[in-house]
């Protein structure tokens, strides 16, 4: 296990990574672009234009996650730090069963990590609907201010 301050050093780069333009365009695009309804929605993105937007936020999640589940950065630190794995797995989670029956997806690899940290939170599950529906409010916020 690392020393709180070894775990803060790990959040920090997280952070730095996490600040590349091209990783904030991908987190941006999950965020605000990305609303899966299905998993056939999730499978033609990793075959379309946002397939490594898709790939570099959910690795990095998971990554991440990675980093907490062996033991290099405090679980507690992480999750007092970040919410946006959170949100990845809130629009992942209904679809994990079956994408991860896809040929070609390692069943047991696909958000192995981000999925445990998720769930070990002592109210993941209200969390998790506490993100579903802040995202639902900014999609109809948004779509209102289009008209």
């Amino acid at each position: 296990m690392s020393t709180e301050h070894e775990s803060m050093m790990g959040i920090l780069k997280l952070y730095e990574l996490r600040s590349e333009q091209t990783m904030r365009q991908a987190r941006d695009w999950f965020a605000t672009g990305f609303h899966p309804e299905s998993t056939q929605d999730i499978l033609q993105v990793l075959v379309g234009d946002h397939s490594a937007d898709f790939r570099m936020v959910a690795s990095y999640w998971d990554m991440a996650a990675a980093f907490v589940v062996l033991g290099a950065i405090h679980e507690e630190m992480f999750n007092a730090i970040n919410t946006e794995h959170v949100l990845v797995y809130a629009k992942l989670q209904p679809f994990l069963e079956e994408i991860r029956a896809v040929p070609g997806i390692p069943p047991y690899l696909y958000l192995k990590h981000l999925e445990p940290v998720v769930q070990r939170l002592p109210d993941w599950e209200d969390r998790v609907a506490a993100m579903r529906r802040y995202m639902k409010s900014r999609r109809e916020s948004a779509t209102a201010a289009q008209k």
